[in-house]
């Protein structure tokens, strides 16, 4: 079992962000901003995003979709957890600053709950946030209730993979965040439907991201390119996990296979996979009225729902037919279970 290894020490409050207030943490394991959303007194959700994004870039879909926001922000504080040196305004991480391994980014999401005396929590993440929230759960698995991933990596990376961070790891060292490397991430986070073409312009939300990437210190993305593509396979340790997991990926999502061999090897009782048709890696972004109606069923289990006085139903472009059936199985997801508190009590 993992152990955060001591406490955290440290808070800067720097600014208040779109209405969260975004607090920087010296952790065990280096520095991390935190933006917070919510009742401090509600259940919490942490959120970890992909390489080179960050809370704005990564969930801004998902919370500006009204009904998804009104299911997490009823129910949960959210705390989103940028990687060293992704939060907006970021400045270069010192050279002399070792690079984090993956175990470290995932021992500092401990450091972050320890911090806010955060006992057992949900996690939301995406692809390489995906997999850091998954480690955590797998060397803390009595401080999370339950999973949800979108296009989660669980499996050392391929060669191809392997070989794509290489080149952006090459160029953003010599060059910075350059055009090659946002055109490789954006390849990495979006379907073809939203990227465009020779005919066809950008969409609005590739548009949106290719400026946020603009933003991002070229150095700091690089570290966390070279921490993912040291990352170990967790395949062995799936089983192990105590918490109920429900995972999205976009069928176009370079990703997908992993999603599917992860599903294959949780406990299928207490996981499900949700396809969603004509997407990318990032459905927070491309599609995330495609993520609310699982992620009610989902919550369900743990006595959470939308606020009743939200009448209108639920938008999504979701065939039924994509929704796995151990989704829609009470059995699954633990519809039986009581609320859980998810805060611990502070001691002076």
């Amino acid at each position: 079992m993992g152990d955060s290894g001591g406490s955290v020490v440290s808070v800067d409050v720097e600014r208040i962000s779109f209405g969260g207030k975004e607090h920087h943490i010296q952790t065990n394991h280096g520095s991390v901003s935190v933006a917070i959303y919510g009742d401090h007194d509600k259940p919490a959700l942490i959120t970890y995003p992909d390489i080179a994004l960050n809370h704005m870039s990564c969930f801004q879909g998902l919370l500006f979709c009204p009904e998804a926001a009104s299911l997490l922000l009823h129910n949960f504080c959210i705390y989103h957890i940028s990687p060293p040196g992704h939060e907006l305004g970021a400045a270069p991480i010192l050279p002399s600053t070792p690079v984090a391994s993956v175990d470290d980014l995932a021992d500092q999401v401990a450091d972050v709950l320890d911090f806010f005396g955060l006992d057992s929590v949900m996690c939301l993440g995406v692809t390489a946030g995906a997999y850091i929230l998954t480690l955590f759960a797998t060397k803390y698995r009595e401080r999370v209730l339950g999973l949800i991933l979108v296009s989660p990596l669980c499996k050392a990376p391929s060669w191809s993979e392997w070989f794509y961070n290489k080149v952006m790891s090459n160029l953003l060292y010599y060059y910075g965040m350059c055009n090659v490397v946002k055109d490789i991430l954006l390849q990495r986070y979006f379907g073809k439907g939203v990227r465009g073409c020779s005919t066809e312009p950008e969409s609005d939300i590739v548009q949106a991201c290719r400026s946020f990437l603009d933003q991002r210190q070229g150095m700091n993305v690089w570290r966390f390119i070279q921490t993912i593509n040291e990352r170990k396979d967790l395949t062995e340790n799936l089983k192990q996990l105590q918490c109920r997991t429900l995972i999205f990926v976009g069928e176009n999502s370079q990703f997908h296979a992993e999603a599917v061999h992860m599903t294959a090897k949780l406990d299928r009782r207490y996981s499900a996979l949700v396809e969603v048709q004509a997407c990318g890696s990032v459905v927070t972004e491309e599609q995330p009225h495609a993520m609310l109606i699982p992620m009610e069923y989902f919550l369900m289990g743990y006595g959470l729902y939308r606020p009743s006085q939200i009448n209108c139903s639920p938008r999504s472009p979701l065939n039924p037919f994509c929704i796995s059936p151990e989704l829609l199985s009470p059995e699954s997801m633990g519809l039986k279970l009581k609320p859980i508190k998810t805060r611990a009590n502070l001691k002076a």
